[in-house]
């Protein structure tokens, strides 16, 4: 196996120089192609991995590391499957995206570059089982996902969001080599073997607590998510679409690999992650039902749905903690195949958001209106999305949330008062959120696609490319078959359960795959409702294509000069929401008042934002004290070449003093 290894690499390292080396229009068609072999070469022993032949080998890493052991096991091979199906439809897309940059060839050549050591970053995160290894190929990812968020290098605010989400990452690292060296000074190993033993060994509680915060950063759980709502934005919408769809989703993968290890205090740490979940679910969610920007709603949503993962895994640790397999099953099962469900229509949405702001070069969707008739397939794929992260049958975000709605159920059979009022709670809180995303996404899409243009873009958009679309509907028959055939995916995931926690429960696969059958007897019923629903519109259509129509305004309330800034627009929609929740949905206005005796008044703007609330309440002041602090030391860079000199001067008069006495050897 380590010989397939190093052939992978040789063969990046020489599709890296034909990118180098190829004029601009074909460098993309060297990133497709390196990314297809290895997502094609992984994916084939992560199929078999999780199928139970799971892949075992060591790298000689020298005498400092060692061996560096590498594992494909079930968990690794779900990831790696998600990871390589994402960045299959990120560089298909992002090929058609980008053409418009096809003069800046450098931009070009090392954002391809940078693709492919992200794919490859992200692949060995999920493999690797040496602590140090492991802390590197996370550096890595990070580093090259910051440098493709900030493609647009000369707009301000993309090199601030890529600022702010790379020191949030190193804040990561902090804590998880914090856990690392814990670990190794107890046991003496890097290997992931190790974090077994200390648990055998110690409380489980506050090494968890830790990798959870690290691994929380990531994945973006509250109060750790405000890198989320910078960087989705100011990314390319390709970048945003894999960045939504896997990278936060590696952070799940970390959290779940630490539970794998785990030996006690199941409960407590399940009833953390579930108050921490449904808080991240739901205060995700109200931020997006908020936004105007259409990306910056995608992100919050990436929050909202991070949450219902995490819902996912408290009720498994829960599980795990009373001895209950169907609730573990439920619970972990729900989490991981609401991974792959947000994978897909995330980055559906974030794809079909791009082709918007490509065609109209506007994110904010109150500048917007009737797409729907210039744009009508990125409209339906863009629905399509909607009605899937929405959890509405009959599409694949529905079969998770069912799962997890199972799991919440299978849980009130606990004989313990206060995790039974928990899961009530969760029950409540998770049905809100599926609520205010309906009203999220009818706000959004009706805003964006129906009514008349609100302003006059500078270019009239037209639909997108078929190269574009064609990533999306591959992504659209995945979600359909996660709907139509659950049972393929679930039967996957309960071997992959089974082989992760299954020493601590008498699990059954056949139980968890049982609810297969319901599933999908709703979604056909739900797909027969929407056929008929069609049938009748087509009869309608043919019965009055002969027939003289007659198209005039609409009825504008008795207004005989309507304009288009008299539509609905989607704050108006939101503001009752922002009112109801103005405790944590804070909101700035800039308002021209009246002058005194100004009888006759001009023209006046009303503008509104809304901050995040951890954001401007915790973090902002933090900053702002941190600046305030560091301009006492201005004095020191002052473009003086006389100072500069002299600090050189008195760094070797010191080193010299430090040596003549002994302090430095």
């Amino acid at each position: 196996m380590e010989y397939l290894v190093h052939i992978s690499w040789f063969v990046t390292f020489l599709t890296i120089i034909a990118i180098y080396l190829a004029p601009v229009r074909y460098k993309a068609n060297f990133a497709i192609l390196i990314i297809l072999i290895n997502a094609l070469a992984t994916s084939w022993f992560a199929i078999q991995a999780i199928n139970g032949n799971a892949v075992h080998f060591s790298l000689n890493a020298g005498t400092f590391l060692g061996e560096i052991p590498i594992k494909i096991d079930g968990l690794s091979a779900w990831f790696i499957l998600i990871i390589n199906f994402t960045c299959i439809t990120g560089v298909l897309y992002g090929k058609e995206y980008l053409k418009a940059y096809t003069e800046t060839g450098v931009k070009i050549t090392f954002h391809w570059t940078l693709f492919i050591l992200f794919h490859l970053s992200m692949l060995w995160v999920c493999v690797l089982q040496h602590t140090f290894a492991f802390l590197v190929a996370w550096e890595v990812m990070s580093l090259t996902s910051m440098l493709l968020v900030i493609f647009d290098s000369h707009n301000q605010k993309t090199i601030r969001a890529g600022i702010n989400y790379l020191v949030q990452m190193h804040i990561s690292v902090v804590f998880l080599t914090i856990g690392f060296l814990w670990i190794y000074f107890q046991t003496g190993s890097f290997q992931f073997s190790a974090i077994s033993q200390f648990f055998n060994t110690n409380t489980n509680v506050w090494l968890f607590l830790i990798f959870f915060v690290g691994f929380g950063l990531k994945a973006g759980f509250i109060p750790l998510h405000s890198w989320l709502p910078h960087a989705h934005p100011a990314a390319p919408s390709h970048i945003s679409g894999v960045m939504s769809g896997v990278i936060v989703k590696l952070g799940i993968y970390g959290i779940i690999r630490i539970i794998s290890f785990l030996k006690t205090d199941f409960v407590i740490l399940g009833e953390i992650v579930l108050s921490v979940a449904i808080l991240s679910g739901l205060y995700g969610i109200l931020n997006a039902a908020v936004q105007r920007d259409f990306k910056r709603m995608l992100a919050y949503c990436t929050i909202e749905n991070i949450g219902i993962i995490g819902i996912g895994i408290g009720l498994g640790l829960i599980g795990l903690g009373n001895n209950l397999p169907m609730l573990y099953f439920l619970g972990f099962g729900g989490a991981l195949l609401h991974v792959l469900n947000h994978s897909l229509f995330k980055s559906l949405l974030f794809y079909s958001a791009g082709g918007v702001y490509q065609q109209t070069h506007t994110r904010d969707m109150e500048k917007l209106g009737g797409l729907l008739k210039l744009m009508p397939k990125t409209a339906v794929v863009f629905l399509i999305g909607a009605i899937a992260i929405g959890g509405i049958p009959p599409f694949n975000g529905f079969v998770s949330e069912f799962i997890i709605y199972g799991g919440l159920m299978e849980g009130l059979k606990i004989a313990n008062l206060f995790q039974i009022c928990l899961l009530v709670l969760t029950f409540a809180g998770l049905s809100l959120i599926g609520g205010i995303s309906i009203l999220t996404f009818t706000k959004t899409f009706g805003t964006i696609f129906l009514g008349s243009p609100r302003e006059t873009l500078h270019n009239k958009p037209q639909e997108v490319s078929f190269k574009m679309l064609l990533p999306q509907y591959l992504i659209i028959g995945v979600m359909l078959s996660v709907a139509f055939f659950p049972a393929i995916y679930l039967h996957s995931i309960g071997f992959v359960l089974q082989e992760m926690n299954g020493k601590f429960l008498p699990v059954q696969v056949a139980g968890f795959t049982s609810y297969s059958s319901n599933i999908v007897n709703i979604s056909i019923y739900s797909l027969l409702f929407v056929i008929v629903i069609f049938a009748f519109w087509k009869i309608r259509s043919f019965a009055i294509q002969k027939k003289t129509q007659t198209i005039g305004a609409t009825w504008g309330c008795g207004y005989v000069a309507p304009n288009n800034k008299m539509q609905y627009t989607g704050r108006s929609f939101s503001k009752p929401l922002g009112k109801i929740f103005n405790f944590v949905l804070i909101e700035e206005k800039h308002i021209d008042k009246l002058k005194s005796g100004e009888v006759f008044p001009d023209v006046r703007k009303y503008l509104t934002n809304y901050f995040d609330f951890f954001e401007h309440q915790f973090i902002d002041p933090i900053i702002h004290r941190l600046t305030y602090s560091a301009n006492y030391f201005l004095f020191i860079q002052n473009g003086r070449i006389q100072s500069y000199v002299l600090y050189g001067i008195v760094f070797i008069l010191a080193i010299f003093v430090l040596t003549v006495l002994e302090i430095i050897k």
